[in-house]
C-alpha cells in the first residue's frame, strides 16, 4: 500500500505582530488572532454600547470576554479537519443546525426542493429529545415535531440490470464495424493455424 505525504501544513508560516502603536507585545500575537479579535471586539462592543451603555465596573468583563474568548479559541486549528479553523467549523456547524442540508443536485442544476432537505428532528438526532425535557423549552415540541425521514423527492429508481457474456467472435465484429481490426486476427483464422 501506499502512503502519501502532506508537506503544506510545514510551510504554514504565521506572522506575528511583535509591536502595536509602540506598545511591546513580547514573542508577538498571531495577526489571524489579532484582526479578528478586533473585529469581533468592534462588533460586539459597539452593539453593547449602542443597547446598553457604557460599561460599569461590574459589566466591563461582558463586554471584553466574550470577543477574546472567541478570538483565542475560534482562530486555533480546528482538531478534527486540520485545514480549518475552529471558528469556521463553529459557523458550518451553527448553519446545518438552523438551515440544514440542502442537496446539490446534478451539480447545482436545480435547487433542491424543501421535501429534499434534511428536517431539523433528523439533524439534531438524540440532542432534540434532551432539549424539550429542559424546563422552559416544551414549547418547542410543535416546531420540532415532524417524521425522522424526509419525504422522497420521487419514487425509487428500480435498476434491471443483466450481465451479458460475449464470446471473442461477438467482440471481433464489434471491432470490425469499428475499423479497429484486421482480417489478419479474425478468431477464425486463428481456429485455423491452431
Amino acid at each position: 500500500m501506499r502512503k502519501g505525504y502532506t508537506f503544506t501544513r510545514h510551510f504554514d508560516l504565521e506572522t506575528r505582530q511583535h509591536e502595536l502603536m509602540g506598545l511591546d507585545l513580547g514573542e508577538g500575537v498571531p495577526r489571524r488572532t489579532l484582526i479578528l479579535g478586533v473585529a469581533l471586539f468592534a462588533t460586539w462592543c459597539g452593539a453593547l454600547v449602542l443597547i446598553f451603555g457604557a460599561p460599569s465596573k461590574y459589566t466591563f468583563s461582558l463586554y471584553m470576554l466574550p470577543p477574546l474568548i472567541i478570538a483565542v479559541l475560534g482562530a486555533q486549528r480546528n482538531r478534527r479537519v486540520d485545514r480549518r479553523r475552529n471558528l469556521t467549523c463553529w459557523a458550518l456547524t451553527w448553519r446545518y443546525v438552523t438551515s440544514g442540508h440542502r442537496p446539490l443536485i446534478n451539480g447545482g442544476r436545480r435547487a433542491a426542493e424543501r421535501s429534499e432537505w434534511i428536517p431539523v428532528r433528523a439533524r439534531w438526532g438524540d440532542r432534540i429529545e434532551q432539549l424539550i425535557d429542559l424546563p422552559g423549552f416544551g414549547g418547542l415540541e410543535p416546531l420540532l415535531s415532524g417524521e425522522n425521514k424526509p419525504a422522497p423527492a420521487a419514487s425509487p429508481v428500480r435498476l434491471d440490470a443483466r450481465a451479458r457474456m460475449y464470446g471473442p467472435d461477438r467482440v471481433w465484429h464489434a471491432r470490425k464495424k469499428a475499423g479497429l481490426t484486421d482480417k489478419k486476427t479474425s478468431p477464425s483464422s486463428r481456429k485455423a493455424k491452431a
